[in-house]
């Protein structure tokens, strides 16, 4: 466990907001991480491990023509995902995740190791794209990890 997990632990209980998570390439280890630490019942609605377009479209709140037009590892989709998992966990806030962690998958266009992270909030939902350099496992937890410090950063940015 790192320190990360405390810090948003920490900052989630402080400000009295909720969060779930739908996850797809990270395969349910946001879920994993934020939920190592006790008490994490407090803030944490759940999640959905969208692994499948068909879970994506289904469950999580994606548009098929969204995966259709831009493919499942896109910003747009990274945001449908946080977006429809913030209305459907009833959270205040939603991580999501969809990536290529390796070593199949890629494309000349998306190669092993990209990955979108969502983030959604009452304003909207935004994404930023991560290129990872490592092995299936390291580009896994590089991209937890990452989702968890953006978390931070947005709960660090509130009055």
């Amino acid at each position: 466990m790192s320190d990360i997990e405390r810090e948003v632990n920490d900052l989630l209980r402080g400000k009295g907001l909720t969060l779930g998570v739908v996850e797809s390439a990270t395969g349910g280890l946001i879920s994993h991480l934020v939920t190592a630490i006790p008490g994490s019942s407090e803030y944490y609605k759940g999640s959905v491990t969208a692994y499948s377009n068909e879970i994506k479209v289904k469950i999580a709140g994606v548009r098929q023509e969204t995966i259709d037009r831009y493919g499942a590892v896109s910003t747009q989709v990274a945001e449908e995902m946080a977006e429809g998992g913030r209305k459907l966990l009833g959270a205040d806030i939603c991580l999501s995740d969809t990536g290529i962690a390796g070593p199949g998958g890629a494309t000349p266009s998306k190669p092993v190791g990209l990955f979108y992270i969502g983030l959604a909030d009452h304003t909207g939902a935004y994404s930023r794209k991560h290129n990872f350099h490592g092995d299936r496992t390291q580009n896994k937890q590089a991209a937890a990890e990452t989702a968890l410090n953006w978390l931070k950063e947005y709960l660090l940015s509130l009055p």
